[in-house]
């Protein structure tokens, strides 16, 4: 008899990768529960104002209704009041600051980390550490008193030039008039802006910097070694890799204009009107709104202030968030393949 083999079935490797399981010790728990424990908590706070606003704020939307993104006026002991003028005008500001500190910002930054020799590299980012740490009254200060005045010429001749431009029209004043009030032109929203604009620019300048001081060296050398000059180099390399940084510091300093109070309480002259007008006179934003009239406000007008108060809330974390999206689709901090 022939005996014949029958083949025996060998169990074939999973093709699942195995799953490696690393012990933690004490420290590393300790350590991973309390970050986040840490995230949680800024989460939870973060809920608890946005709760806490809209609490407060219930009265008064009550009585608003919708009209409440829509009504100029503030009068509302009589039940006619809403955010219109202010959100434009903090908008507004916000705006000019934004234009002012990014161009500023952006080459404050390039020199410190591109240019500067590296003894005065460290003077120059501990200048501006120290201008980010400066009270917000002390700029008003400055800028009501000072800067203001020097501006007014400044006014005129964009006025002069561009008057053609609604937003730098100044309505019942004659810019080519020597002779015409000066009056028009302060306390106004472009004077307002210029304020916080210096405020924010070392906030943004310090995102920025580290940013672009992380370039990959691989990629510097690379350009050097293809012929391209110090511009070149920061052209193609730097700023594309450091364009996240730039939208999160600027973002960071948008989100610091949109709620600065003090400063802009200090020179703007209050008008509740859309004023569309940068350079002329009155401008107003929600925060200086707050400021103006939370000391001698009733019931409904606490609840008001709230109100507004939430609506700028909830504007800086949209801010925030689409800022968060954009840092999140850019390559800034990614390595290097040179």
């Amino acid at each position: 008899m022939t005996a014949t083999m029958l083949p025996v079935e060998v169990d074939a490797p999973s093709d699942r990768p195995r799953r490696i399981r690393q012990r933690r010790g004490p420290a590393d728990l300790l350590f991973r529960g309390g970050v986040r424990g840490a995230g949680l908590l800024v989460l939870l706070i973060m809920t608890m104002v946005g709760v806490f606003l809209t609490y407060r704020a219930a009265l008064a939307l009550r009585v608003a209704g919708p009209d409440f993104l829509t009504t100029r006026t503030w009068e509302p002991d009589s039940g006619t009041f809403g955010i219109a003028a202010v959100l434009t005008g903090t908008v507004l500001i916000a705006a000019v600051a934004i234009s002012v500190a990014v161009p500023l910002a952006t080459g404050t930054a390039l020199y410190i980390s591109e240019f500067a020799p590296r003894r005065l590299r460290r003077t120059l980012v501990s200048l501006v550490d120290l201008m980010a740490a400066v009270p917000s009254v002390v700029y008003g200060l400055w800028g009501a008193f000072l800067l203001q005045g020097q501006v007014i010429g400044l006014s005129r001749w964009i006025s002069t030039w561009f008057g053609w431009i609604p937003l730098f029209r100044v309505p019942g004043a004659d810019p080519r008039d020597p002779l015409s009030p000066a009056a028009a032109y302060t306390s106004s929203t472009f004077i307002a802006g210029l304020v916080v604009g210096l405020m924010i620019t070392p906030i943004v300048c310090s995102v920025m910097r580290e940013v672009f001081s992380q370039a990959p060296v691989g990629e510097r050398e690379g350009a050097y070694a293809l012929g391209a000059t110090r511009w070149g180099m920061i052209r193609a390399v730097v700023l594309p890799f450091g364009r996240g940084g730039m939208i999160g510091g600027s973002m960071l300093g948008l989100g610091r204009a949109l709620g600065e109070t003090i400063a802009v309480y200090m020179i703007i002259s209050p008008v509740f009107a859309i004023q569309p007008h940068l350079l002329a006179n009155g401008a107003n934003s929600v925060s200086a709104l707050i400021a103006l009239r939370y000391g001698d406000a009733s019931k409904i007008g606490i609840s008001a202030l709230m109100a507004a108060g939430l609506a700028l809330f909830a504007l800086t974390l949209v801010v925030n968030f689409v800022a968060s999206s954009i840092i999140a689709r850019s390559r800034s901090g990614a390595a290097s393949d040179a």
